[in-house]
């Protein structure tokens, strides 16, 4: 297992202080809370108002958002002549939910309309030459892009041509040149003012409808009847929780968990997940059912599901995707195993500071969750390639600090295609150029990645005595939510902390004890895969603890547990 870093933040300067003391004093709060928003930005009691009671009225106006008039004047101009219209989407969660939210919302307006998901297997990702032909045999004149398209110069030249518009809902960052649309909406775009630049594509999409509403005089509450498809992109597609995300986000979780939609609904039920579900559980419950739907068979039954509204049929298609799920899990798990095989035993990984892999009969739908998989164990940037259509395809994911699609573009002549964000990407190359591409992209990497951003680190927000933990203490921290990145749980550091008790494995692989420190409360720790610290704790010396605080609710009765990250020994035991 490879050491974590704890990182600590810079102490605070003389007027820091002065600002905790004075949020503290007027919020009433303990000052390890009030320091926690000041880190995040939080300086004041109006900034901490609109912190803690998010309103819908916080969201910008779409008009601010370059091209927002051309499109909406299009898609207007679409729905009077009557035109038919194709909304068209990416096939992993992004676009599937935008899909969803744009054509379900559109469709109660106008009747002329339908959806269009490629096949991430026989098109691939973004705009596909077979969608463009589709979409000319069947008489669509405009066809709306969501989470995709940004960098669909050549086909949307070639749609122009056949008497097609475009108008594009992107968030990814555009290229060299912007297709020749009607309208390109990305945050993106340089010469975008947009005042949040991190929006999801569904976040596009929304804005779209929202300036739609507000032209057509509709009721802006009609829309925000789909945050709930809203909230799971932004969960899903790990953007910041943080501005215009963070309140769309508030009141997505708050729909989700008072009254999802029918499909949404039904794929809770057959996932099995019960409570207040908050980002976590849309990451990891939701989010790999519904993407496992492109990666198994096709995206568009994700679609189907979402935009169902017959309770059985919606337990059909949710029973349908989660079994595409536990073939996805199958296919994920062998594939990894494979993978760090091959690392350990290839003499070139020994000094890489990258990694770069290719077999052919991989699936390409895990791929990317290979990659990530790979990084939990060999933290450094991370590409998994398979055999598609004689060429190359994969993903890539990176470790904190580090631009893998910077990276990837510096290999461009290398390449077919490829798009995608900082830490994750996707790319396509010709067979006989994978081993010049491994490579080069590890002589990219290893010029620029520093020591540090290959060991895995923790960031402590703040040193914390178990005796400032209390039930109000708590509530104060649930409040801070939607956690996410941008806005994480807040993690803590106690240091000089002893055992309460005999610690106990879980599973062989977890842990779980009591602890305390000097004359506080008891707390149990609970830290999953944390399981090889055993032999010194019982040692009995004195170790410190970084951790988050959680709720642990046990045949209906509430008491708050620590949720370790990490645990670091101490040789003596100094007061620290």
């Amino acid at each position: 297992m490879i050491d974590k870093r704890w990182i600590h933040h810079p102490e605070f300067t003389s007027e820091q202080q002065q600002t905790v003391a004075e949020l503290a004093a007027a919020l009433n709060l303990n000052p390890s809370l009030a320091s926690l928003l000041v880190r995040r930005g939080i300086l004041d009691f109006e900034q901490s108002r609109n912190f803690f009671r998010p309103e819908l009225t916080h969201i910008h106006d779409p008009f601010l958002m370059k091209d927002m008039d051309l499109a909406v004047e299009r898609l207007i101009e679409a729905i009077d002549r009557g035109e038919k219209i194709l909304v068209y989407g990416d096939y992993d969660v992004d676009g599937t939910t935008s899909v969803a939210l744009f054509y379900g919302f559109l469709k109660r307006f106008y009747s002329n309309l339908d959806y269009y998901i490629p096949d991430r297997y026989e098109e691939g990702y973004g705009v596909s030459w077979q969608s463009i032909e589709w979409a000319s045999e069947h008489g669509f004149s405009l066809i709306v892009t969501l989470d995709c398209g940004v960098k669909s110069v050549d086909k949307v030249e070639a749609a122009t041509e056949k008497g097609i518009d475009f108008i594009i809902c992107d968030h990814h960052r555009p290229g060299a040149e912007l297709p020749k649309a009607v309208a390109v909406l990305d945050p993106k775009r340089e010469d975008c003012e947009y005042p949040y630049k991190e929006l999801t594509g569904c976040g596009v999409g929304f804005k779209l409808l929202q300036a739609f509403c507000i032209k057509q005089h509709i009721d802006i509450e009609l829309l925000f009847e789909y945050l709930d498809l809203l909230v799971v992109s932004i969960a899903a597609d790990i953007v910041p929780i943080t501005g215009e995300n963070r309140v769309l986000a508030f009141y997505g979780l708050k729909r989700l968990n008072a009254s999802p939609r029918t499909g949404i609904k039904a794929l809770i039920q057959v996932s099995g997940m019960s409570g207040h579900l908050d980002i976590t559980n849309v990451v990891f419950g939701l989010s790999p059912r519904i993407n496992a739907a492109g990666r198994i068979k096709h995206a568009k039954e994700a679609v189907r599901l979402l935009l169902s509204e017959q309770d059985e049929e919606a337990m059909e298609f949710a029973m349908e995707i989660n079994k595409h799920n536990t073939e996805r899990r199958t296919f994920d798990s062998s594939i990894t195993e494979q993978a760090l095989y091959m690392i350990e035993n290839d003499d070139w990984f020994s000094t890489a500071k990258s990694t770069v892999l290719y077999k052919e009969d991989w699936h390409k739908g895990v791929i990317g969750i290979v990659a990530s998989r790979c990084i939990e164990k060999y933290h450094r940037p991370t590409i998994i390639l398979t055999h598609s259509h004689g060429k190359a395809a994969g993903s890539a994911r990176s470790v904190p600090g580090f631009d893998v699609y910077e990276a990837i573009e510096e290999c461009a002549d290398l390449l077919e295609q490829y798009g995608g964000h900082t830490f994750a990407a996707g790319l396509t190359l010709p067979l006989h150029n994978l081993e010049a591409f491994r490579s080069r992209f590890n002589e990219i990497v290893s010029s620029r990645i520093l020591p540090d951003q290959m060991v895995p680190m923790i960031n402590i927000d703040t040193l914390l005595h178990l005796e400032a933990i209390s039930p109000k203490f708590y509530n104060i921290i649930r409040q801070m939510g939607p956690f996410g990145p941008g806005n994480m749980t807040p993690v803590f550091e106690s240091r000089l902390v002893t055992l309460a008790g005999r610690p106990s494995i879980m599973k062989e692989k977890h842990i779980k004890f009591d602890v305390k420190q000097g004359n506080s409360q008891v707390y149990t720790a609970v830290g999953f895969g944390l399981a090889q610290f055993y032999p010194d704790l019982v040692s009995g010396k004195p170790f410190s603890i970084c951790y988050s605080l959680e709720e642990n609710n046990f045949r209906d009765k509430k008491t708050l547990q620590l949720s370790l990250k990490d645990i670091k020994l101490h040789e003596n035991d100094a007061v620290i």
